[in-house]
C-alpha cells in the first residue's frame, strides 16, 4: 500500500522508501529495557541510521501524534531556506503583530509593533521555544500564519512526511496538527543534509535577549557524547517528545521519542535508545537520504493558497483514530479536550480562528500549558491570584523586573481555574525541576518581598 503511494510521488527519497519498511514494535516507555510491554497511548519512538536511512529501531512509528513545539523544526526549515534563497538576511526585522504577541507562553513577551532580528528569531525557536517569534516569523514568510503552515504542509509533502499536517508554525494545540515519529525523524536529517551551514544553531546552549538568558530545553547537549540536536515539545495532549541528533565518528542516527510521561522519562528514553542503537549504525553513507525540491518562492505576499492547493489534498488530513490521553495536571481546567467535537467549525482555518472562535470559553482553546518541553515539569512558583489575566501577568512582570537573577531560569505564565461562577488566573513561573529548586526560589522572592508559595505540578 505505502510502496504504491510512493510510486505516485518522484520527490520522494530513497531514505522514505528505506525507512517505511521498518517493523513497528510496542514497547513501554519509562521502563529500564526497550523490551515490548504494556506501552503507553501516547509512546511512539524511532531510531534511523542518518547514514543509509535504515530503520534501526521502530515503535508506532507511523501513528499519529501531536508534534507540539516539534513544529518549530519545519518553522526553521523554511526559515533557513529563505534565507538561503536571499529572501531574508539574518539581521533582517521581523515585525510582531498584535496577534502574534498574544501568543501564550512560552515567548519573547515583544510587544505588538516592535521588531527583532531573524536571528533572534532563530536563537528563540531553538533555545526557549517562543510561541510569539514562531508565530511572527510565520505571519513574515506567509502573509499569515494560517498561511505560512499550508506552507509547511506542502513541504512537508515535497520532503516524503506524508502523515504532517501543520496548522501553526509554534505547536500550540491543535487537533489538525499531526505528525508521526518517522516523519519527524526525515525533517531532523533534512535538516541536517540541506542546511549544513545553520545546522549549528541547534546546539546554541543558551542566549540572552535582553535580561533574559534563555537555556536551550534540549537536556541531552552536553550530558550525551556527539549529540548535537535537535528540537523538544511538550503540551498536555502530545507528552514529552523530543528529537535527537548524534554524531559519532562516522555513525549518525536521528533518534524521536514522542509521548513520555515527563521530561525524565523521555531523557532517559532517548539515551538507552542512543546507547543501544549508535554501535549499529553503519560507518559509511550512501549520498543525501531526504529528496530536496526547489524553494518556493517565500515573502509575505506569496499566494499561499495556490501553493497549497498544488500539494494538498482536497480534504483535510484526518485527526488521529485515538486521541492521546491528556497528561494528568493538577489544574482541572486544564483537562478538557481542545477543541470539542462541537466547537470545530473553524478548524479549518487555522490555529488562530480557533482562539477566536473559543475567546471566553473555559476551559481557553489554547492549551494555557507551555510547550516548551521542561518549563512545566517538576515545581512552579505561584506570586499571585487575580480575576483579570492582564493583572496575573503584569504580577509576573512585575516579579520578573524586581528579582531577575532569582527568575533567571524561570518562566512566567498564567494559568485559569473557576471558582463560584468566576474565572481567576494564577500567576506562576515554572522550570524548577525539584521542590529544593522552587523553594530556594520563593524564599529569596519573599526577601524581595515578592509573595509566594511552591507547588508541584
Amino acid at each position: 500500500m505505502r510502496q504504491a503511494s510512493l510510486a505516485r510521488h518522484p520527490f520522494l527519497s530513497v531514505f522514505s522508501q528505506k525507512i517505511w519498511t521498518g517493523a513497528l514494535v510496542a514497547t513501554a516507555f519509562g521502563m529500564a529495557s526497550v523490551a515490548p510491554a504494556a506501552a503507553d497511548s501516547r509512546y511512539a519512538a524511532i531510531v534511523v541510521d542518518a547514514n543509509t536511512g535504515n530503520t534501526l529501531f521502530s515503535a508506532n512509528a507511523d501513528a499519529e501524534r501531536y508534534p507540539a513545539s516539534l513544529t518549530k523544526m519545519m518553522t526553521l526549515y523554511m526559515v533557513f531556506e529563505a534565507l538561503e534563497s536571499g529572501k531574508i538576511t539574518k539581521s533582517t526585522r521581523v515585525p510582531f503583530s498584535a496577534t502574534a504577541s498574544a501568543k501564550p507562553p512560552t515567548k519573547l513577551g515583544v510587544k505588538p509593533g516592535n521588531s527583532v532580528t531573524v536571528e533572534t528569531i532563530i536563537y528563540a525557536l531553538v533555545t526557549k521555544s517562543a510561541n510569539d517569534a514562531a508565530a511572527a516569523i510565520g505571519e513574515y514568510l506567509g502573509g499569515t500564519e494560517e498561511g505560512f503552515a499550508r506552507m509547511m504542509t506542502s513541504k512537508a509533502r515535497k520532503l516524503g512526511m506524508t502523515e504532517t499536517v501543520f496548522k501553526n508554525a509554534s505547536g500550540l494545540p491543535n487537533s489538525s496538527q499531526h505528525s508521526t515519529a518517522r516523519d519527524m525523524a526525515t525533517l531532523g536529517i533534512a535538516l541536517r543534509e540541506h542546511f549544513p551551514q545553520y545546522y549549528g544553531y541547534f546546539s546554541t546552549p543558551s542566549f540572552t535577549f535582553g535580561r533574559q538568558r534563555m537555556r536551550n530545553h534540549n537536556n541531552l547537549l552536553g550530558r550525551i557524547e556527539g549529540v548535537d540536536g535537535i528540537k523538544t515539545g511538550y503540551t498536555n495532549a502530545s507528552g514529552f517528545n523530543l528529537v535527537s541528533s548524534v554524531k559519532s565518528g562516522d555513525r549518525k542516527i536521528v533518534a524521536v521519542v514522542m509521548g513520555g510521561a515527563s521530561a525524565r522519562a523521555r531523557d532517559n528514553k532517548m539515551a538507552e535508545l542512543i546507547k543501544k542503537y549508535l554501535p549499529k549504525a553503519s560507518g559509511r553513507g550512501g549520498g543525501a537520504l531526504v529528496a530536496r525540491s526547489a524553494p518556493a518562492e517565500i515573502r509575505a505576499d506569496t499566494p499561499v493558497n495556490a501553493i497549497a492547493a498544488a500539494m494538498l489534498p482536497k480534504k483535510n488530513a484526518p485527526t488521529p483514530d485515538a486521541r492521546p490521553v491528556d497528561e494528568e495536571v493538577q489544574v482541572a481546567s486544564l483537562d478538557a479536550e481542545v477543541p470539542t467535537p462541537s466547537k470545530r467549525i473553524a478548524e479549518a482555518f487555522g490555529d488562530a480562528a480557533v482562539e477566536q472562535a473559543y475567546a471566553g470559553s473555559t476551559p481557553s482553546a489554547v492549551d494555557p500549558v507551555k510547550t516548551a518541553s521542561t518549563v512545566q515539569a517538576g515545581w512552579v512558583v505561584q506570586i499571585a491570584s487575580s480575576p483579570s489575566d492582564e493583572e496575573a501577568k503584569a504580577a509576573l512582570a512585575k516579579a520578573s523586573k524586581r528579582a531577575p537573577r532569582i527568575l533567571a531560569e524561570a518562566a512566567g505564565f498564567t494559568v485559569p481555574f473557576e471558582k463560584g461562577g468566576v474565572t481567576y488566573y494564577r500567576a506562576r513561573f515554572g522550570g524548577f525541576e525539584t521542590k529544593t529548586a522552587a523553594w530556594d526560589a520563593c524564599g529569596a522572592l519573599k526577601k524581595q518581598k515578592i509573595a509566594c508559595y511552591a507547588i508541584q505540578q
